[in-house]
């Protein structure tokens, strides 16, 4: 070979080497695809709202790192599967579901896409792949309860409540807890409207419970239906996952605000630098998962300052919400004196405490 082409020759492999090492570095510096998958529209100024303020936090925090997206208003039938399925597909490599009734679905999809990592709100069923998160929603509940018992003339409250799974039931009980804890002649009666986003069945569920004479209510449900209503009829209403005082700020007592970044950014973080496992994260006003907050006019300083007292005592460890002496609804003792309810049971809890009236839906 002339000396002339072997210049070129080698000319071309160090072209070469330098090409495949910015590849190799391009490849590297790719961002992780995160899919987010919610049951309603992100405007619902509620549970996906803010399960989407969480996701905009891990873009913030991440940058370039990241590359999310979202699939809104996913019912939780078989089309979720599909669209598990076809964010898999497209390269998602984490994967969370936002909705209880997601659960099966997903497990399946985490069986066939067994180097994706799956992540599931509100479930219980695990995998390799497949790790479960939820907020302690039954500590904003609890604390709401405190300014419902202060704030109530009648001492009757009502609960708008969505789908009668244990998630919700704990919230309705929770909710009583705490009223009764500062009123314990108040009572709380729930309407099930049977889905966790339909504003013109939480309407008329509010409006209904104001005829029978609650003067405060509470939801368990998405829009902001009921604090429009509550404004509308003169009553008191809170926010429920978000603020939402724009919508009746002479209604709006004060909100149980959801925080899901602080999950997002630890389950994302240890994806990125490879420690992430499937688990089981429950997490609350400890964490910074969930408080109290958006107080209104209406609220006097002591009530406000009683609430918050409560939720301190509650971050510390010395307060839980389902502490003894609690019985049911029928009179049956659920904890002694000096008791607490441990997860296991809170997640399984399957019937109301004494002051909450009516039955649960079969």
């Amino acid at each position: 070979m002339s000396l002339s082409r072997f210049k070129t020759a080698a000319c071309r492999v160090a072209t070469l080497v330098v090409t495949l090492g910015l590849a190799s570095q391009a490849l590297a510096a790719d961002p992780a695809k995160i899919g987010f998958v919610y049951i309603g529209p992100t405007g619902d100024h509620g549970w996906t709202y803010a399960h989407d303020q969480g996701r905009k936090e891990v873009e913030a925090k991440f940058g370039d790192k990241v590359k999310t997206t979202f699939v809104e208003n996913v019912p939780e039938t078989a089309d979720a599967e599909r669209v598990f399925r076809d964010l898999a597909q497209q390269g998602y490599k984490m994967i969370f579901a936002t909705s209880f009734g997601y659960m099966n679905q997903q497990l399946k999809v985490a069986k066939a896409f067994p180097k994706t990592a799956f992540m599931h709100a509100t479930g219980y069923k695990t995998a390799p792949n497949l790790g479960v998160y939820d907020v302690r929603t039954y500590e904003g509940a609890y604390m709401l309860g405190v300014v419902a018992g202060k704030m109530s003339k009648s001492g009757k409250l009502g609960v708008v409540a969505s789908i009668p799974i244990p998630e919700v039931i704990r919230n309705i009980n929770a909710f009583t807890i705490g009223a009764r804890s500062v009123n314990p002649k108040a009572t709380t009666r729930a309407i099930w409207v049977n889905s966790w986003f339909d504003p013109g069945k939480e309407r008329e569920a509010a409006l209904t419970l104001i005829a029978q004479g609650a003067d405060v209510l509470m939801q368990n449900t998405d829009s902001p239906a009921v604090v429009q209503a509550a404004q509308e009829k003169g009553v008191l209403a809170f926010g429920w996952d978000s603020d939402m005082s724009k919508f009746g700020g002479k209604a709006h007592l004060a909100a149980s605000v959801l925080h899901w970044g602080v999950i997002y950014n630890k389950v994302v973080g240890d994806a990125l630098d490879g420690s992430w496992k499937p688990g089981d994260i429950w997490w609350g006003v400890k964490e910074g998962a969930v408080n109290i907050e958006s107080f209104g006019p209406a609220v006097p300083a002591d009530v406000k300052k009683l609430a918050e007292d409560r939720r301190d005592a509650i971050k510390a460890g010395t307060l839980h919400p389902f502490s003894g002496p609690l019985k049911a609804q029928d009179g049956k003792e659920i904890l002694a004196a000096g008791k607490s309810m441990g997860d296991p049971d809170l997640r399984k809890i399957n019937y109301y405490v004494e002051g909450v009236e009516g039955a649960i839906p079969k």
